[in-house]
């Protein structure tokens, strides 16, 4: 997808996106095309929108603050108790970082059209079934396959632009990845920072790692509106930050409350490793700076049960924990709730798969809640087993690398990396490119120590001084 699209089609997604939010947009679709390519009529239907206020039976309670979300989550732990060696602490980072690895691999060279949206009347996790089916890999064992007899039967094809270095009879590393390079990012901020950073440095961290080629939707539109208060602060962080961060993130940016924040905050998860509380503030510090509501929630609701898994092995408890971390009265609560009493409700893949999708289809495919509600119910049904838990998150289309690797996080931190089927890791060699100095190649096993590292200093840093 672009990184940047033209005026019109940003406000044909803020009138959704407005909807989305409870704001009665009737009318809004019409006066976007009726000013055609006018930019000032377009910024004046815009200047409409952003003005809208939610309707009076908008039952949902969506505050993006930290102090407000935490006054209307649901009771939690908060912390775990985690009593492991060093040895065991490894085996679970190392875990982490192979997983989620191993997930994005899976789901990379599906990250397209048709697998995504679905076509010629399917679904897109239908297209990923036929693709396996075609190329005799059914059911997913295994990474996806170059090839398939469903690109003639069906017309549909992998993405051939990027991934194919991931698929089956190919692979040999985990290839650069957006949802690798937030990972590191993620690592490298808390090595340079420990816990004393915000948004602001979110956003200066981004400027020095990330060329604006490397992001999109969100990230990008924040990317953009960041760098203009930066040029405007002559690079000094204003006294009224929390006045410009709502422009930055908000500004001509209808992508506010889709997965882009979801899949930046393992990095973080790691070094709050059986704290899910912290987890999700971290999360919420780095979400804030492109993203509102759901789209910070789907960062705080990931994150907490990431760092969930390195003390709990029971998913559903797993889940629980992500969902003690965000409002209980909002729609991704709401949705996840919906995702976890499908995913008790039958034990079959498939008919899983299918019943997500026809639940949140209405969402765009790269949403926050849609794809947070997949992985959710991919826990479930996996019992924990990873295999199960990532091509089942994979399979139900949507965004099926950055789904992939969440639950592929989740499940390694459980599982530990000894546990972790070597048909899956053992293509990866040990090695990842992030297309960030110093991670474009490095050892898995090196990102799982630095991230141990981390956890280390910053929960035991009288050990760590002596």
């Amino acid at each position: 997808m672009s990184n940047w699209n033209g005026l019109r089609e940003l406000i044909r997604q803020e009138v959704t996106q407005r909807r989305e939010e409870g704001c009665d947009v009737t009318g809004y679709a019409e006066r976007v095309e009726k000013a055609e390519a006018n930019e000032a009529e377009l910024m004046g239907v815009y200047a409409d929108l952003m003005a809208l206020e939610s309707t009076a039976d908008f039952k949902y309670c969506e505050p993006s603050g930290l102090e407000e979300i935490r006054s209307v989550r649901p009771h939690g732990p908060r912390e775990l108790h985690c009593d492991l060696s060093d040895q065991q602490w490894m085996n679970k980072f190392y875990g982490a970082w192979l997983g989620r690895s191993a997930g994005c691999a899976l789901g990379k060279p599906l990250e397209t059209h048709v697998f995504m949206h679905g076509s010629h009347g399917r679904a897109g996790w239908h297209n990923i079934k036929l693709w396996f089916e075609g190329a005799g890999q059914w059911p997913i064992s295994h990474y996806t396959p170059s090839e398939s007899q469903a690109r003639e039967q069906y017309g549909i094809a992998i993405n051939s632009w990027f991934g194919t270095a991931s698929c089956s009879g190919h692979i040999s590393y985990m290839e650069t990845d957006d949802d690798i390079r937030y990972t590191v990012l993620g690592l490298l901020l808390l090595e340079e920072r420990g816990l004393a950073f915000d948004a602001w440095d979110v956003g200066k961290h981004w400027l020095r790692h990330l060329p604006f080629g490397q992001v999109f939707t969100a990230e990008a539109q924040a990317y953009m509106n960041f760098s203009r208060v930066l040029s405007h602060m002559h690079n000094d962080k204003p006294h009224d930050w929390e006045r410009h961060i709502e422009w930055v993130r908000t500004y001509l940016n209808p992508y506010r409350e889709w997965i882009g924040a979801q899949i930046r905050v393992d990095g973080y998860a790691y070094g709050a490793a059986g704290n899910p509380q912290l987890a999700a503030e971290l999360a919420w510090r780095d979400a804030s700076l492109s993203h509102v509501k759901n789209g910070i929630y789907g960062a705080m609701f990931c994150s907490a049960m990431i760092a969930a898994a390195f003390a709990e092995s029971d998913v559903k408890r797993i889940v629980e924990i992500g969902l003690s971390e965000i409002p209980k009265q909002s729609r991704l609560a709401e949705d996840i709730a919906l995702a976890v009493r499908i995913a008790e409700s039958t034990d079959d893949q498939v008919e899983l798969v299918d019943r997500v999708w026809q639940a949140f289809k209405h969402y765009h495919p790269v949403h926050t809640n849609n794809n947070a509600a997949l992985c959710a119910a991919a826990l479930i049904h996996s019992g924990g087993d990873f295999e199960k838990g990532i091509t089942t998150a994979v399979l139900g289309g949507w965004d099926t690398d950055c789904n992939g690797a969440t639950v592929g996080s989740i499940l390694g931190a459980v599982n530990g990396a000894n546990a972790l089927p070597a048909s899956w890791i053992a293509p990866l060699n040990d090695t990842l490119y992030a297309e960030i100095s110093g991670f474009h190649p490095i050892a898995i096993s090196e990102c799982a120590r630095r991230s141990y590292e981390v956890f280390r200093k910053l929960h035991f840093p009288e050990r760590e001084r002596r």
